[in-house]
């Protein structure tokens, strides 16, 4: 009897520290929720902030696309393995809606250092955005160099396009990061956020 409260207890403590319970009520974590949110929101608009500065004519292209996307991104790579991490969101210009979102990759490639930076994804047409939204990109190949922007640590690349019907605009904050990988890089739905 005294094994089987041990093992029960014992088997207790792995439930509760695995995840299946958080230890916070519904309340709390729809207020959590709430939060992550509005600091993405926050977030993506200091990203079109940062962008219209450095890039101006982006506006105009922002506002005349079917929707965009926001992320912001940590990668680093080390000698011949690299890994980023990121959220963001998607905005529908037509609807007002906006769809909460996550991206991370990893892959072998040469590199050095960490770079973080922020991805700003324009949509040509509905089509194109709702694949992205709803069934989540893939990018699978990456070769870049990053460099400071004049004096003051930012860089940025021109909006290039990356699929039929998306452009990118690449934005660092902390100067320069080269690397020539190959990754994979997926973007999805945030399930939870995205909860009403």
């Amino acid at each position: 009897m005294k094994h089987l409260k041990l093992i029960f207890g014992l088997l207790l403590v792995v439930v509760i520290f695995s995840g299946f319970w958080s230890g916070k009520t519904k309340k709390e974590i729809r207020e959590e929720n709430r939060l992550e949110r509005v600091n993405r929101i926050m977030t993506n608009n200091e990203t079109l902030q940062l962008l219209y500065k450095y890039a101006p004519e982006a506006k105009n292209m922002i506002l005349g696309s079917y929707g965009y996307a926001t992320f912001t991104n940590i990668g680093v790579n080390l000698v011949l393995l690299s890994a980023e991490g990121g959220k963001g969101m998607a905005h529908n210009n037509r609807t007002g809606v906006n769809t909460y979102m996550n991206m991370a990759s990893g892959g072998l490639g040469l590199g050095l250092g960490v770079k973080d930076f922020r991805a700003v994804f324009l949509f040509e047409d509905k089509k194109t955005y709702d694949t992205f939204v709803n069934s989540g990109w893939e990018a699978n190949a990456q070769a870049d160099a990053a460099a400071k922007y004049e004096e003051t640590g930012g860089a940025i690349n021109a909006a290039e396009t990356v699929a039929p019907g998306i452009r990118l605009y690449k934005m660092t904050q902390n100067g320069l990061a080269l690397q020539a990988t190959v990754q994979g890089t997926k973007y999805w739905k945030d399930e939870e956020l995205n909860k009403n």
